[in-house]
């Protein structure tokens, strides 16, 4: 369904289309902040990873036993 949708000439079209509206000077500065978005974005997406790997860890350890020699008999 979507094979082909993104070919160099529909491209050229979409820049073309985008450069009337925006205008020369400032599609570079939508870009640049499209751009800034996207990197923002992965960067919470691993540091959410990370806390979920964080917490994962933590919550097993906390779930064993910290001191066995207090149980009773």
């Amino acid at each position: 369904m979507l094979e082909g949708l993104f070919q160099p000439m529909h491209l050229l079209v979409i820049f073309f289309i985008a450069l009337l509206v925006f205008g020369p000077k400032k599609l570079p500065e939508l870009g640049k902040g499209i751009g800034e978005g996207i990197r923002a974005l992965k960067d919470g997406m691993k540091d959410s990873s990370a806390e979920h790997t964080a917490s994962a860890g933590t919550e097993v350890k906390s779930a064993t036993p910290a001191d066995v020699s207090n149980r009773p008999s």
